[in-house]
């Protein structure tokens, strides 16, 4: 028998309880979105939310990692936390890898948790779990509420913690006795955290030292990562490199902080990146890293990595410089008051026309490059096709794989906050919902998530959102029958044995997806699918592409274990 939802009952005024408190303090930090699945401790939570005017849009997931990796999404968007609440036990530990990837790729979550009542905890009560034990090494800042009387502040530091200096999660959890609870009319939420002072402004000498030695270059680089973006400081960043003349190489986050069209730009670095981008960072003689974190699948074997430069290393935070690359020109502070700092100190561009030159040739002989027999689907030609009828203006999200590299390697970024992607967790399963997010964020934009055939089927019931909501997320299954990455290892470093990576039993994708009341298209040659853009992409509402590619396409170039920038396999000229 079917449930109808009854409208709203007629509502007896009643004491205020904290969940009472929680709402409010949500309005008050200008929460209008909540990504949430109820369940037994924070049912009083959801009774405040049901009995507030606040009229929040509540998305519900079908798992509570779809409802964090979907945050994920909204705040790569709008650059203000995305908010998730989740019951206790289960609940919250199905958040864990959302945390994880949130706290790795600096997103700013505040992640409410439910949890069993004050009384109870520590007796394996029935849904408990150490939710504070659990998340300490994954988050900024945990916090479980001991007193119902320091709920509105708690909340309070929460929002301004995760989004100021480098943003991140933060989990409040509040037991179900806290929520429940009657409480008093106004709690003090002033609060002081000395220990937490970020620094936003640079050091006046550090970035008179880098202007300095800036003059004396002759290959001089920008390594540009996801800091540029979050800090909003894409236009000082062009400014800086043009009045320079300074090329700019992209970390997998940083792509879209420095326009992909430039004659400036590189290409992305690293495991994966251009040749162009990765002889720049090895042969350079000053690196200038502006908000990136020197990743090991950026920088390949350390020996190699930048060998000649004096390394100058821009971030607000202080615990990644030096970390895994020695930095002679520390500089701590957000990405954009340093890059305004160094655009004041601008003097007549030092010449280094033969070094500009050299990246030209590197860039004109060893272009990315893909087989194409004009026939069966070519998954580079299919994200080339899907840059072109989007002109290059979609918010991309992926998956994490063969199909992510093809997607940071073929869709040219030219504006920040349109690529979202899982960079230093690498969690399959993020690209559905977190393209949801996106589209929540951005109602009026394309969005497209591109992923692959195995991560796809980690979250696709998180397509019943797109269902419900019509989001017109258009999908594109990169479908290659494997765990394309995974198999490509195995062929390149395994002698080809194809462990437990090939995928010989698959659903009928477009079937499933029918079956949540979305269109589906199955296309299985290029032919198919330039017959198919305008089904796709005009269509207002949600599409879900079967793209049945070559399975043995493998990404190149490539750098493989152990090896430095310079030694790339795949390089084509």
């Amino acid at each position: 028998m079917k449930v109808e939802a009854k409208s709203a009952p007629k509502i007896e005024a009643k004491a205020k309880t904290g969940a009472d408190l929680l709402v409010e303090a949500l309005v008050r930090e200008g929460v209008d979105t909540l990504f949430g699945y109820p369940g037994g401790s924070v049912l009083p939570i959801y009774d405040a939310i049901y009995r507030s005017s606040a009229n929040f849009k509540h998305i519900l997931p079908r798992h509570e990692q779809g409802a964090i990796h979907a945050a994920e999404g909204y705040a790569r968007i709008l650059g203000r936390p995305g908010v998730v609440i989740a019951t206790s036990g289960p609940g919250a530990t199905n958040l864990i890898t959302g945390i994880a990837d949130a706290m790795m790729d600096s997103i700013p979550l505040v992640v409410f948790t439910g949890q069993v009542a004050r009384g109870v905890i520590g007796t394996d009560a029935f849904q408990e779990s150490d939710v504070m034990g659990l998340t300490t090494p994954i988050t900024k800042q945990n916090y479980q509420v001991q007193d119902i009387k320091d709920l509105p502040r708690i909340v309070k530091e929460a929002f301004h913690i995760a989004s100021t200096g480098r943003p991140g999660p933060v989990v409040v959890d509040i037991p179900k006795d806290i929520s429940a609870n009657a409480c008093g009319e106004h709690y003090d939420t002033s609060f002081h955290l000395p220990g937490y002072q970020p620094t936003i402004n640079p050091n006046p000498l550090q970035i008179k030292k880098l202007a300095e030695t800036l003059k004396r270059a002759k290959k001089p680089v920008i390594l540009a990562g996801a800091g540029v973006v979050i800090s909003k400081a894409s236009n000082e960043l062009r400014e800086f490199a043009e009045h320079h003349s300074l090329p700019v190489v992209n970390t997998l986050l940083g792509l879209g902080s420095f326009p992909g069209t430039d004659p400036l730009f590189l290409g992305m670095g690293g495991m994966h990146g251009t040749y162009a981008a990765n002889r720049a960072l090895y042969e350079c003689d000053l690196l200038i890293n502006v908000g990136a974190r020197f990743d090991d699948r950026l920088t390949g074997n350390l020996t190699h990595f930048a060998p000649k430069a004096t390394v100058a290393h821009i971030d607000i935070d202080p615990a990644e410089i030096g970390k895994n690359v020695p930095t002679q020109i520390p500089i701590v502070s957000d990405a954009k008051a340093a890059l305004v700092e160094l655009i004041k100190q601008a003097e007549e561009s030092p010449a280094h026309g033969d070094w500009l030159k050299a990246l030209d040739n590197y860039k004109a002989e060893y272009p990315l490059w893909y087989n194409n027999p004009k026939s069966d689907m070519i998954p580079q030609w299919l994200i080339q096709e899907v840059y072109r009828k989007t002109e290059g203006n979609a918010i991309v999200a992926t998956d994490v794989g063969q199909h992510q590299m093809w997607a940071a390697q073929y869709y040219t970024f030219s504006k920040p906050s349109r690529w979202i992607t899982s960079g230093g967790l690498g969690t399959m399963g993020y690209g559905l919902p977190a393209a949801i997010g996106a589209q929540i964020a951005a109602p009026e934009d394309t969005v497209v998530a591109i992923v692959g055939d195995g991560g796809f089927q980690m979250t696709l019931q998180e397509l019943s959102i797109m269902q419900e909501r019509n989001l017109p997320v258009k999908v594109i299954i990169v479908n290659n029958g494997a765990l394309g990455m995974v198999r490509q290892w195995q062929e390149k470093f395994y002698e080809e044995r194809y462990s437990e990576s090939l995928l010989p039993v698959q659903p009928d994708f477009v079937k499933l997806v029918e079956s949540y009341q979305i269109r589906g298209i199955r296309i299985e040659t290029q032919e198919d699918f330039k017959n198919s853009l305008a089904d796709i992409f005009d269509y207002d509402g949600p599409v879900v592409v079967d793209a049945r590619v070559l399975q043995q396409e493998c990404v190149f170039p490539m750098i493989a274990p152990g090896k430095g920038l310079h030694e790339m396999i795949g390089v084509k000229p």
